[in-house]
């Protein structure tokens, strides 16, 4: 008489791990869509975790457990605009850019592409925080920890272009991460592109021109 041992198939274990993995990314994938939506339909203030979770039919609990709340929302929203278009994520892509290209200007010009990937999606999201910072005090911090973080960035890029001899005599470290700083700014986009209209592909050739202008020797 047959019985069975009670095994598990090695095979078919895998591929319910990998289809709960894909499940899972998909429903995050939702979430963060639906809260991106709500964020910029309502406002910070304005949008709740239970309306998200309605809309994007998942539990309260779900994107708590997901993402502690509105504050880790708006981190993967602003994540994903980071991370540009296409499979490579931005950053990565300008950490290999810089280290194998030899002409600055290319490098900032490269910048400038990447402006034209992240601000548009990016750049609402900071906008809307600091719309809602004057009377909540968790947009102020995400603003802050958002601002900060690009300064950072900034300055590694600024260092980059210091140790390879790029930078002006005269323009420290510091006062390039701050010129960086300036022009990757969301109120720059705010501007140039949500007020006066300018096409985000010539936005992003002014970004590069105006940084190579103000980094890079004459």
């Amino acid at each position: 008489m047959a019985h069975t041992t009670g095994a598990v198939n090695p095979g078919r274990a895998r591929y319910d791990s990998s289809r709960r993995k894909e499940q899972a990314r998909r429903v995050r994938e939702r979430i963060v869509r639906v809260a991106e939506d709500h964020f910029l339909e309502r406002g910070y203030a304005a949008t709740s975790v239970a309306a998200i979770a309605q809309a994007a039919e998942v539990s309260v609990d779900t994107i708590y457990k997901s993402f502690g709340g509105k504050p880790g929302l708006v981190r993967a929203i602003f994540q994903n605009a980071l991370e540009g278009v296409g499979p490579i994520p931005a950053e990565e892509r300008s950490d290999r850019l810089q280290a194998e290209e030899s002409d600055p200007r290319k490098i900032i010009e490269g910048w400038g592409r990447f402006v034209t990937e992240i601000a548009p999606r990016g750049s609402p999201i900071l906008l809307l925080l600091r719309s809602a910072s004057a009377t909540d005090p968790e947009s102020r911090a995400l603003l802050a920890e958002f601002d900060a973080a690009r300064l950072r960035r900034m300055t590694t890029n600024a260092r980059r272009l210091h140790r390879a001899g790029h930078l002006r005599a005269g323009v420290t470290v510091a006062a390039a991460a701050d010129i960086m700083w300036t022009y990757s700014s969301a109120e720059l986009y705010e501007l140039l592109v949500l007020r006066r209209g300018m096409p985000v592909r010539r936005y992003g050739r002014f970004v590069a021109d105006a940084m190579a202008d103000a980094l890079l020797p004459r």
